[in-house]
């Protein structure tokens, strides 16, 4: 592509324009008790153009021949001259030109169809021995190819390989059925499967959901609760990483995907106790959210959202940072070729404490442990929000004692963070796709942190 030829055309006639093409591969393999029920396999290719003068405008197109490229940079242009000026302004950033590639220890393309079916039939053997009625499992691997230019100077190119896997199952125990499901994803090649060590995490969860499916109902009342890192990381991405979505904030997002609590002016403002920091790191190596620069060309690096319980940043990119008079810290992502770049989190987490898992259970005279969910949701503005729990145990003089079933937690979001008083030193991450955006954009995110403690919350 001759990237300096097109945005001398846009030079000429607007104020900014960029130039995105992406060449995206992807694999699924879907499997249902046993049986292969679907592969599919695609490769597209499309460039997206954007233009500023009076507005901002986005075209793209899956044809990449020059006649084609030109006529879609033709009405970029065209959108972006028309209608009434709005003032929109890009904060100024670092000009860049570099080009980076995530490495794989066992790469996508080294593997063979069956080599990777053999690993779904492998976890399904084990489930049968377990004697697990309901299996369902896929597998997903992506492949990103990207190049970026705008009329700045800036030129990158990114090489991103991931793996994605995701299983649900259900067991009957007594009559009573008892689900579970988790999503696991990495940057990186098939070395994924050797950390992940999925034969044995999945067989622990099927025993473990027999034995809630025969448990107790949970106590109703106040009383102290200890979440474990995969609420923790649902809390963190639903009630700080959307919050701090800057496009919510100023209004953009109001109508897709809605508002927040938090307003402009409330950098500074307690939402959480001393020991909570909430942070959005893209940065982190065989993250699935992992990116070495976003979809305007600046360099990723980590936010604390929120810090010792006060709000610190927001998630930005150029123009909202341009509104708020600031550098972008690097938030705005696309999830495909014709989809523009919007401000997106990608690795959100709480981050952890200095307490071992046992010191926190040891002062607890009687309280839950919610180790993992089964259920949540939360409002539009990200404020009022419930969880409720799978695996789950009674807490009793400071000792973990019987499995409790579903227990409650309905709350606010400053009621959650305010709550807790100590949290341990474990971090452990879960992948998730985050959807957004109309059209519909789902991005790869990984979502954690440690195990909290909370004082005197009200459970059901």
């Amino acid at each position: 592509m001759d990237a300096e030829r097109y945005l001398k055309m846009m030079e000429k006639n607007v104020k900014y324009g960029e130039i995105r093409l992406m060449n995206l591969k992807v694999t699924s393999f879907v499997m249902k008790n046993g049986i292969l029920s679907g592969i599919e396999k695609t490769e597209e290719q499309g460039i997206a153009i954007r233009a500023l003068d009076k507005n901002f405008s986005f075209v793209s197109t899956s044809k990449i021949d020059d006649d084609s490229i030109k006529k879609a940079i033709e009405k970029a242009l065209k959108f972006a001259k028309s209608g009434e000026k709005k003032d929109i302004k890009l904060s100024e950033e670092e000009i860049i030109k570099d080009s980076w590639s995530v490495p794989q220890r066992k790469n996508i393309d080294d593997f063979s169809i069956e080599e990777k079916v053999s690993i779904l039939n492998n976890i399904e053997n084990t489930l049968v021995k377990e004697n697990v009625p309901m299996r369902f499992q896929s597998l997903r691997e992506k492949i990103e190819d990207i190049e970026y230019y705008n009329t700045e100077g800036t030129e990158i190119k990114g090489h991103k390989p991931n793996i994605f896997y995701f299983y649900m199952i259900g067991v009957i125990e007594d009559g009573n059925f008892e689900q579970g499901s988790q999503e696991f994803g990495k940057s990186g090649g098939y070395e994924a499967f050797d950390e992940w060590n999925l034969e044995r995490t999945i067989e622990e969860e099927s025993r473990k959901l027999k034995i809630i499916a025969k448990s107790k109902k949970s106590p109703e009342g106040k009383m102290d609760l200890i979440v474990g890192p995969e609420v923790s990381g649902i809390v963190a991405h639903e009630s700080s990483g959307h919050p701090s979505e800057s496009d919510r904030i100023i209004g953009r997002e109001a109508a897709q995907a809605g508002e927040s609590f938090i307003k402009t002016g409330m950098i500074g403002e307690r939402v959480g106790s001393d020991v909570v920091s909430v942070i959005d790191d893209p940065s982190i190596e065989g993250s699935f959210g992992y990116y070495k620069y976003d979809f305007e060309g600046v360099r990723a690096r980590k936010r604390y959202l929120y810090k010792n319980g006060k709000i610190n940043e927001f998630l930005l990119n150029r123009e909202f940072a341009g509104y708020l008079s600031i550098k972008s810290n690097a938030a705005a992502r696309s999830s495909w070729w014709d989809r523009e770049p919007i401000v997106r989190m990608s690795t959100t987490y709480i981050e952890p404490g200095n307490h071992s898992f046992d010191e926190l259970i040891e002062d607890v005279k009687f309280g839950i442990f919610m180790n993992s969910f089964t259920e949540w949701n939360i409002d539009d503005i990200r404020y009022n929000e419930k969880y409720i729990g799978r695996e789950a145990y009674l807490i009793e003089n400071g000792k973990i004692k019987e499995p409790v079933k579903r227990p409650v937690l309905e709350i606010t979001t400053p009621g959650f963070y305010g709550s807790v008083d100590a949290l341990s030193k474990d971090l452990k991450f879960f992948a998730g796709t985050c959807g957004k955006g109309d059209p519909m954009q789902g991005v790869d995110v990984w979502m954690g942190g440690p195990f909290a403690r909370l004082r005197n919350v009200y459970l059901r």
